[in-house]
């Protein structure tokens, strides 16, 4: 493909001065306001597209601090335009200026088209490094667009919901959709799609108060992949951090994405759900120092990656990067300007976009001071300090790929964690492998990584599954994974799975095994809709979503990926077992306390708030805990009264519980013990067709648990 024809107008075209702030394209009926940070360029024009893509270029006289600004009448909303900058070429010292490159704005708020992998879009001439290419990249990448930002938010805010009473759903915005028949068809797989009533109605009913998407932020796949056939479907590859993606937009790619991601969050909001990013601020799509030049390169790529550390054979400057992120780059979240545009950019998506949170994607790299962690970096001490971001749901990934990045349980207080320790341990239970001393900690909300510095079991998000990794069907079906269809020969995805295929590699007729296999997935899903801390439901789980033993779709953006809302390959079984699980949770607070547990009464003569039960009906003893052959344990939680109180100070007073987890492979016998507070009880929940839902439960007898099942029961 050959570059587009353009015109350039070069100094007969008149720009007003404009003003330095805000950064990006600032519309108004009377001007539109561009500013774009180049501290080191030494020229830069603003380039605009008309609907033929003929390219008219404006020179941006007026720099004020490293920012290049400049003001035009008659622009409308939906003009598309880019950048070019010039300056030294020298990457060994980290300057890639090359004005044959057309740049996106780092806080445009739309972007139109996309990248085409060929030569043009690469700074320096192919197999050669130093030499800069002298290709034009206009007709291989795509363009910021100038927005309109007004939108009736009738009365729409932020929903604030108690930690406590969050229930997270992490979904991908086409892939839940795109397959969905209660959606019209063009809206499948877009911001529209989500906010269909089939959709919001579903969350709602399911017991979902709140949805993590997967990255929105306009991204563009790898060259890499694109020269295999196929795309980053999950979206961590960002390159427009205001932008939505324009890929999930059945309004166009002109700004129409804007509005419509908008509706869909005023939607979502109707139903008392609320909307947390994943955002991914460590790593841009312009990779290594090969990669592409998209935006931030060709603008500060001195400024805005950390590079290795300075090496005397370079002259004091080392232009390799330093990559903990694995993408080939991390953005250097201690420099002033990306500093910047990190916290312009989190308050945009709150204030303009009404977002209640965000989810960090690999957080460790973005807490570094030089090449440390550092839980008093800047970035950490500004959100904590913004009056806006300090009240949003903040969630890290308290890891990235590095060996001193492990934070889990170490964020500062404010922030709730990915709990890998939870999902390791759970999934190694229901196999039959884990320690019950280490199941129980995670259970009543792992106290062991949150209770020292004054957090709760909010802390903790609890999972036992995400994007990355095993569906829950997959994770009871494949004991390895099969990665084949993403052409790296099986190579990717990790191995370390705690998965169990109950007899059978993949599906399978045998009635035997796919029951089983049925019934470890309820039992995975109660735990996690049971268990205290925050719970994060990967979609589909619930209705037994497989991915045939892929574990790392990252780039299957098909079938393989998308769920399938037919009711012949759904485990409905399992729906309804998570809908009841969700339910109870969100009816008895003594599911989802805010104090932690103390083994003690509550108030005198009471009962202790949380008992560990024996399967003999005697609470647990040190002996017990460290009985390696036990793979079944009670939990006794208290209700009357709760530690925590109401609203109004007043004793809260709710039904006492007793779930049982057996993880044997055979029935076993559990005693249900004498004592003064609660005499009968109710089964409520059960993955055991021997003890039906509604059965009641007297103390002084006993129970039979067939192998591998929850029972729930209620006091009553």
């Amino acid at each position: 493909m050959s570059p587009v024809t353009w015109r350039t107008l070069g100094e007969t075209a008149p720009i007003w001065p404009g003003r330095e702030w805000p950064l990006g394209a600032t519309w108004t009926p009377e001007r539109t306001n561009f500013a774009v940070y180049a501290p080191n360029a030494t020229s830069a024009q603003l380039c605009l597209f008309d609907e033929d893509d003929r390219e008219t270029r404006y020179e941006l006289t007026e720099q004020t601090l490293g920012i290049w600004h400049g003001a035009l009448p008659d622009i409308r909303p939906g003009q598309r335009y880019g950048y070019r900058v010039d300056g030294p070429w020298d990457p060994k010292n980290g300057y890639r200026f090359n004005p044959h490159k057309l740049l996106l704005d780092p806080y445009g708020l739309a972007t139109s088209g996309t990248i085409i992998a060929e030569q043009p879009i690469y700074g320096a001439r192919e197999g050669e490094p130093a030499v800069r290419d002298l290709t034009d990249s206009s007709g291989y990448t795509a363009r910021s667009v100038v927005v309109d930002p007004s939108f009736d938010w009738e009365g729409d805010e932020l929903l604030v919901t108690r930690w406590r009473e969050t229930v997270i759903y992490e979904l991908h915005v086409k892939g839940f959709t795109k397959l969905h028949d209660r959606i019209p068809e063009e809206l499948r797989g877009t911001y529209a799609g989500l906010a269909h009533p089939a959709v919001t109605s579903y969350l709602r009913d399911l017991g979902v108060t709140a949805v993590e998407l997967l990255p929105v932020q306009q991204f563009f796949s790898e060259p890499a992949l694109l020269d295999r056939g196929l795309t980053n479907y999950w979206g961590y590859n960002t390159i427009s951090y205001f932008a939505p993606d324009a890929s999930y937009s059945s309004s166009g790619d002109r700004g129409g994405q804007v509005a419509e991601f908008k509706n869909m969050v005023k939607a979502l909001h109707r139903e008392g759900i609320e909307v947390i990013l994943d955002v991914v601020y460590n790593h841009t799509a312009e990779a290594g120092p090969d990669g592409p030049t998209l935006s931030f390169r060709g603008l500060d790529d001195r400024g805005f990656y950390k590079r290795v550390l300075p090496d005397p054979a370079h002259g004091g400057f080392d232009d390799r990067y330093w990559d903990v992120t694995g993408c080939g780059n991390t953005v250097d979240a201690w420099n002033p300007l990306a500093l910047r545009l990190i916290l312009d950019s989190l308050r945009y998506w709150v204030t303009e976009m009404h977002v209640d949170g965000f989810r960090f994607d690999l957080m460790s790299a973005l807490t570094r001071t030089g090449y440390d962690v550092d839980f008093n970096c800047a970035l950490l001490i500004a959100i904590d300090q913004d009056p806006i971001l300090r009240h949003v749901k903040l969630i890290a990934e308290p890891w990235d790929v590095s060996m001193d990045g492990y934070l889990v349980g170490r964020m500062p207080p404010q922030w709730a964690e990915w709990n890998d320790q939870y999902r390791d341990t759970i999934r190694d239970f229901w196999r039959g492998n884990a320690p019950i001393h280490a199941v129980a900690t995670r259970l009543a909300g792992s106290s062991d990584l949150y209770a020292d510095d004054g957090r709760t079991a909010s802390n903790s998000i609890n999972f036992i599954t995400a994007h990355d990794g095993f569906t829950v069907r997959d994770l009871v079906s494949y004991d390895h994974k099969h990665n084949e269809a993403n052409g790296e020969d099986n190579r990717d995805g990790t191995d370390n799975n705690r998965s169990w295929n109950h007899g059978a590699e993949g599906e399978t007729d045998d009635p035997g095994i796919v029951a089983l296999r049925r019934r470890q997935a309820a039992n995975l899903m109660a735990t996690l809709c049971l268990s205290n801390g925050v719970p994060m439901l990967t979609a589909g789980d619930e209705r037994g979503r497989t991915q045939g033993g892929n574990n790392n779709a990252y780039c299957q953006d098909n079938e393989i990926s998308w769920l399938d809302w037919g009711a012949d390959n759904a485990w409905l079984d399992v729906y309804e077992v998570t809908k009841a699980a969700l339910r109870l949770r969100r009816e008895h607070p003594a599911l989802r306390q805010r104090h932690w547990f103390e083994g003690r009464p509550t108030i005198a003569a009471g009962p202790r708030d949380l008992v560990w039960l024996h399967p003999a009906g005697r609470p647990m003893t040190d002996g017990d805990w460290g009985d390696a052959g036990l793979k079944a344990v009670g939990m006794f939680v208290s209700g009357r009264p709760l530690r925590e109180p109401g609203p109004q100070g007043q004793q809260m007073l709710d039904a006492s519980f007793l779930l049982w987890f057996n993880a044997h492979d055979h029935a076993i016998d559990v005693a249900l013990p004498e004592n003064e507070w609660v005499r009968v009880g109710e089964v409520v929940l059960s993955t055991d067709p021997d003890v039906p839902e509604g059965s009641r439960i007297e103390a002084g007898t006993s129970m039979r648990l067939d192998a591998h099942t929850v029972v729930v029961v209620r006091s009553l």
